[in-house]
């Protein structure tokens, strides 16, 4: 039996950890605080926690419930890595009920290329398809 368990119960989420995380990542350095709140209560988010209840990681779906999803903020604090809660945490999102027979589900990443191929995540095949507008520094900009 693991030591970790998966939930989307929201109310067993640690917002500290969360923002703690989130703001000093690559995708969302200094992120506002309510900036994360909001992002948080229009999500559907998982939490990754430990024996002890303690949450040890996270991820986040931005969904229509019907045709498309985007994983976003997935992590698991560097203590916890190696024992696959990575794994656990993707495949609990990959398994929801509400995220079963969407058109197109999108993330990015800099480092985990590795972990996410294993749930059928690919390189898309048109590149040239897909646009963004990016805007990486936006939460240095405010003040």
């Amino acid at each position: 039996m693991s030591a970790y368990t998966i939930s989307t119960d929201t109310t067993l989420l640690n917002f500290d950890v969360i923002y703690h995380f989130i703001s000093d990542s690559y995708w969302a350095k200094n992120i506002p605080r309510d900036v994360m709140a909001r992002a948080i209560d229009n999500s559907l988010c998982f939490g990754a926690f430990s024996e002890a209840g303690e949450q040890v990681g996270f991820a986040r779906v931005i969904t229509d419930n019907a045709t498309f999803a985007y994983l976003a903020d997935v992590f698991i604090l560097e203590q916890h890595r190696g024992q696959g809660v990575s794994k656990m945490l993707v495949e609990a999102v990959m398994k929801h009920p509400e995220l079963q027979g969407l058109r197109r589900i999108m993330l990015a990443t800099k480092d985990a290329h590795g972990l996410y191929a294993q749930f059928g995540f690919e390189t898309p095949d048109d590149p040239s398809i897909l646009m963004q507008i990016c805007q990486p520094d936006i939460y240095q900009r405010k003040t």
